[in-house]
């Protein structure tokens, strides 16, 4: 079975649930298959930890959720030692962090001491405590989710926080038509769909998944398009409207990202297109605005859809 046939399978195991989403869904999917992570932005009640908890379901996963507050320590995180009488010694009890696929729940509630645990399992898949390294199983995928409405009680995540995902999937407010459908669906439920009792089956092991990255990895792109995702990069460093620009980091998960989605479309190669799908989802976290272009009201989204006009696409 292919990889477009296998995102298939799993899409139509999530279109039992989740409807009129198809771009974080295809952004998560993209990740998850890039051996990336994916915030999640979005108001209250757009499906986004359903969204998570639907894409868990059907991959045969561990799956762990935690729910982020002010008060959550990070041991409470990577795990903690405990003293055990009959041998005498402290023992390593692993925390919710050691999963499959794992579920930051309101991450910007959690204090910046507990963010910052998460930083070194994203990027180094492993956690270290009291000087011991352990692994994390593979595959190992975050998931984080955020209310941009809501201030009071919040921590912004910093820009070293935020470098560690990547894609920034905005999930907006379903269309009339989708919205309808949620309502019709889930409403004898009182709002408390899920994926078990929507019946969403495991379509997906974690070997299989580890199998399909290592095709995804061996996507060809072209010289060509290199170049384009460096001039992309540089007219983020170049414009007067982002005091801080695209790194060459965020540039490696543009290009990881956009041989996802070639192979979603059947595709053993990089074109263009891809590129510039996955543009805005891959910098929009990365860029930060100058002042003065943020007080006139200008958007981030604006400013990188602005620079995909001007910079020129190889044919």
């Amino acid at each position: 079975m292919s990889i477009e046939e296998r995102v298939q399978s799993i899409r139509e195991q999530l279109a039992k649930v989740v409807f009129g989403q198809d771009e974080a869904i295809d952004f998560s999917l993209a990740a998850l298959f890039s051996c990336g992570h994916v915030l999640l932005e979005g108001p209250p009640g757009v499906a986004k930890t359903l969204l998570v908890r639907s894409i868990s379901a059907a991959l045969d996963m561990e799956y762990r959720r935690i729910q982020m507050t002010p008060d959550l320590l990070p041991n409470d995180v990577t795990g903690s030692s405990i003293y055990r009488e009959d041998t005498r010694t402290f023992e390593f009890r692993k925390g919710p962090i050691f999963a499959n696929f794992l579920l930051a729940d309101e991450i910007n509630r959690a204090s910046a001491r507990t963010q910052s645990s998460l930083l070194e399992a994203m990027q180094e898949l492993q956690v270290t405590y009291d000087g011991v390294t352990h692994a994390l199983p593979e595959p190992f995928v975050t998931f984080a989710t955020q209310n941009p409405i809501e201030q009071e009680g919040t921590y912004p995540l910093p820009l070293a926080q935020l470098d560690r995902f990547m894609f920034k999937v905005l999930v907006s407010y379903p269309r009339a038509e989708d919205e309808v459908r949620v309502l019709t669906a889930h409403h004898a439920t009182s709002g408390l769909s899920s994926p078990e009792r929507m019946l969403v089956e495991k379509v997906m092991r974690p070997e299989e998944i580890l199998a399909a990255r290592g095709i995804i990895r061996e996507t060809f792109v072209r010289e060509e398009v290199v170049s384009y995702v460096q001039r992309l990069l540089q007219a983020t460093r170049d414009d007067d409207a982002l005091q801080v620009g695209g790194s060459p980091r965020s540039g490696l998960m543009l290009l990881m990202g956009a041989k996802s989605l070639a192979r979603f479309r059947g595709r053993d190669y990089v074109t263009p297109d891809d590129i510039k799908e996955a543009f805005l989802p891959a910098l929009r976290h990365r860029v930060v605005l100058s002042p003065s272009v943020e007080l006139e009201g200008t958007t981030t989204d604006e400013v990188l859809a602005q620079l995909l006009e001007m910079v020129e696409v190889p044919r």
